[in-house]
Formats: C-alpha cells, structure tokens, sequence
C-alpha cells in the first residue's frame, strides 16, 4: 500500500484565458472539487495552456513522466471545434487507453445537457498516471467529477498511486470487496 499523499496534476486549456483575455475558471474549480472531495493529503501542480496539440502532450508528458502526478485532469477542448485537440493530445502520450472514463462522463453531461454527445472526452493511462479530459465549465466539471470520481481511486490503486480517501458527503469511494483495507485495530 503507497500511503505517499496523492500527486494531481490540473491542467486548463483555453487560448483565451492562456492570454489572459478572461479569468480562467476550469482550474479554481477543480481545485474547490478536491478541496471538497478529497479526504487524503494531496498536492496538486496546474497549468493553463492554450489549445494546441504539441504544448497539450508536452505538458501531460511533463506532469506524468517529471512531476510524477498520479492523476491528471484536463479541462476543456473536448468540443468538436477545430481548435479542440485535448483528447487527440491525450492519445498522442497514451499508453492504455480507457473508454469507459468517457462513456460515463458523456451519460453524466446527457443527464444536463443534449449537447453532452459532441463531447470526446477520453481517459487514459500513461505509466502510472491516470489522465481524464473534463469539460471547461466548473458546473458541469462538479457534475462530471461527481459522476466518475468513485472509480477513480480504485483506478489509482491498480496503477500504484497512494490510497485515496473521500468524504462520503461528496463523494463515495468504490472499491470492490477484495480491495478494502483492513479495518483499523
């Protein structure tokens, strides 16, 4: 068991607020997301970087491979929109690929919006990190956070990330039977 606190890497993408045109909003929430969710210590790296391909993968490869982050999260350019390259960029330093993250965070968006079916979010493993694409909008990165988040720590026990603990209130943890730890003596 890695008892290490939890590395997250944050990473905006917007050419717009990357220039400073307006205030981005993707990284504030999802810091106040894992503030809230996250009962374990964790630290977290961010970056705000605009939409383009190459920048995108150097900056996954630089927070999975350098800043050893167990876990990324991506925020915007998953649209159909020909500047919106995130989950090409994701595939582009992907080792494993999981579309399940994906399935579910479009079935959670569908639930809000019928425009959730133009999303392309992706999840993906690279080494040991977990990497998911979520949507640029903190509402919908709450609701999409909360949708697919109790997978993830199981996730990160596979790949041999430190145990992830939330807060119930916010989010539940899964974890099948055979995976719990033992209970405290």
């Amino acid at each position: 068991m890695n008892d290490a606190a939890l590395r997250i890497g944050l990473v905006s993408i917007s050419d717009r607020a990357s220039a400073g045109v307006y205030e981005d909003k993707g990284l504030p929430g999802l810091q106040a997301w894992f503030t809230a969710a996250l009962a374990t210590p964790w630290t977290m790296e961010t970056r705000l970087i605009p939409d383009e391909q190459p920048r995108i993968e150097r900056t996954l490869v630089e927070l999975a491979d350098v800043a050893h982050c167990h876990l990324v999260l991506t925020t915007g350019g998953t649209g159909p929109a020909p500047r919106d390259v995130t989950p090409e960029a994701t595939l582009a330093v992907a080792h494993k690929v999981l579309p399940g993250f994906g399935e579910q965070m479009r079935a959670v968006s569908l639930r809000y919006v019928p425009t959730a079916i133009l999303s392309r979010q992706v999840g993906a493993i690279r080494g040991s990190t977990l990497i998911l694409n979520l949507p640029g909008q903190p509402k919908a990165i709450k609701e999409t956070l909360d949708g697919v988040f109790p997978a993830v720590p199981y996730c990160l026990d596979l790949i041999g990330a430190p145990w992830v603990e939330t807060h119930e209130a916010v989010c539940k943890a899964f974890r099948p039977q055979s995976a719990q730890r033992p209970a405290p003596r």
